[in-house]
């Protein structure tokens, strides 16, 4: 039973009363009536009051503020939130039809409570209060008697200033999650498009083994001095695997502090430490669960994460920071490095079961000294490169590849990468000539390549790499330590040695 029907039945009740009195019943008869009657009465009003006083509290509990109004428009009630969102005292509007209000236009503007009257439905717009001009989105409903007429109007208002603010922290999460998805796309797909151009037969025979091993989830080592293209055998592995589909994550264990690594790798829950994200953060590890992740120069890894990543390895799950519960993990691990792991071993530098749970299969890159056949593909090919970057018509004299076989590049492919690249970008005649190269590689050579006019360019560099090995191993006083000094291996020295006709020690 409505608040309306309990009315009307306290008011019948009260009839029923005045006609037993009326009637004149016996003193007892009456009494007992009167009695009975008077207890339905107070049951019904106590209900109805009960009700009344739940509705009034609960509405000034509300966020929203409620205007209401009767079937003519009279405002019979508003609740305390209306007055926080619109300025507006109850006593300025209680008892006061919303025309006539709105004729004043001193209160508010766009109310909607006659509009819902006219049309018998629901009506939204966006009101004004003129207190204290603050825009709220208004949302007029229609309540019904028996006979389908419009007993009340509610009306909900909502503070738009709440909502643009929500709208604004919307718009910003959503591009924060964009660029976060941007930046996941970009850290799962690292891959260096760099195919291994090599006519060396060590080389050839590395790149079977990639051919077999890739398609299993075998964990690989990859060994080689910087610059050799370890990250370009990693991604050669990757894209012949079954997994070439899923995420391709790359760390650089050298490049992150000690003391961020391991949240970078295996992720944090909110709170785990100060200045962490209130969210939390996803690691590495699970960012590529699924898929591969490549840790680049893990021989720079501190001992005391060597321990957590071995860990990690044989169990094949991972915790983050600031949490006890274990994350599985289905993922295939590579690793990379320019260091000697067993030297690292055995000086106590690296872990002797890390070692042996990464070094399954390893893959050794040969430097590019080892390979020299392999200059004259890869100087082509990088000269095509840059000239298609730099939108160049850039040639390079016949000569050149002389003087880049006769260098030892320490820096390996990627040395010669940035020489070529710098090679282009300088030149402004379209020629890249024997001499600027000799320039830069053999600074010290200088003079005698411009003092020596009578030998070709070929004599020439033979001439300088004479000298700069007849020097190498006076100042170092043998050939070994003459190899290192160069950056040749020691049979490769000898080699030249004997070509050249270089007296050793």
């Amino acid at each position: 039973m409505n608040d309306a029907s309990k009315i009307k039945s306290i008011l019948r009740e009260i009839n029923e009363i005045k006609k037993a009195c009326d009637a004149l019943e016996p003193e007892g008869e009456l009494q007992a009536s009167l009695s009975d009657r008077f207890d339905t009465i107070e049951l019904l009003y106590r209900e109805l009051m009960e009700n009344y006083l739940d509705f009034r509290e609960i509405s000034d509990h509300l966020f929203d503020g409620i205007y209401i109004s009767d079937g003519s428009g009279k405002t019979i009630f508003v609740n305390e939130a209306y007055t926080r969102i619109t300025g507006i005292k109850k006593e300025q509007v209680m008892g006061r039809t919303v025309q006539e209000i709105s004729e004043e236009g001193k209160l508010y503007q766009g109310a909607v409570t006659m509009e819902v009257i006219k049309k018998k439905e629901r009506i939204s717009s966006i009101g004004r209060s003129l207190v204290n001009n603050r825009e709220h989105l208004v949302t007029g409903s229609p309540i019904f008697d028996e006979k389908g007429e419009i007993r009340l109007v509610v009306i909900n208002n909502r503070d738009i200033t709440e909502l643009r603010g929500l709208e604004t922290k919307v718009s910003e999460l959503q591009n924060d999650k964009m660029m976060a998805d941007e930046e996941i796309k970009f850290l799962r797909k690292q891959i260096a498009h760099k195919p291994i151009s090599t006519t060396d037969q060590g080389m050839r025979t590395m790149m079977n083994i990639i051919d077999t091993i890739a398609p299993t989830d075998v964990t690989v080592l990859i060994l080689g001095e910087s610059g050799t293209g370890k990250e370009v055998v990693s991604d050669m592995i990757y894209q012949k695997s079954k997994r070439n589909s899923k995420p391709f994550i790359k760390i650089n264990c050298a490049a992150i502090p000690a003391e961020l690594l391991e949240s970078e790798l295996f992720g944090y829950e909110k709170g785990a430490f100060t200045d962490a994200r209130k969210s939390g953060k996803i690691g590495m590890f699970e960012l590529a669960n699924e898929g591969t992740i490549l840790l680049d120069e893990i021989g720079d890894m501190p001992v005391k994460l060597q321990t957590k990543l071995l860990r990690v390895l044989q169990n094949q799950e991972i915790t983050r920071l600031g949490s006890n519960k274990p994350i599985k993990l289905d993922i295939r691990v590579i690793a990379s490095t320019n260091k000697d792991l067993h030297t690292e071993m055995l000086n106590g530098r690296f872990r002797e079961d890390l070692y042996y749970r990464l070094n399954v299969v390893p893959i050794k890159v040969k430097p590019l000294r080892e390979r020299k056949d392999d200059i004259v593909n890869l100087t082509i090919e990088f000269l095509e490169w840059f000239n298609k970057k730099y939108d160049k018509q850039i040639v390079m004299e016949e000569d050149c590849y002389d003087v880049l076989k006769s260098y030892s590049w320490p820096g390996n492919i990627r040395e010669l990468e940035n020489l070529l690249e710098r090679m282009v970008v300088i030149n402004t005649d379209g020629v890249i000539k024997a001499g600027a190269l000799i320039h830069i590689l053999f600074p010290t050579g200088r003079e005698i390549q411009t003092n020596n006019k009578g030998l070709t360019l070929k004599e020439a560099v033979l001439s300088l790499e004479k000298e700069l090995i007849e020097s190498a191993i006076e100042n170092n006083g043998s050939v070994n330590k003459a190899a290192q000094k160069l950056g040749l291996s020691q049979p490769a020295l000898w080699k030249k040695c004997k070509k050249l006709n270089i007296e050793s020690k």
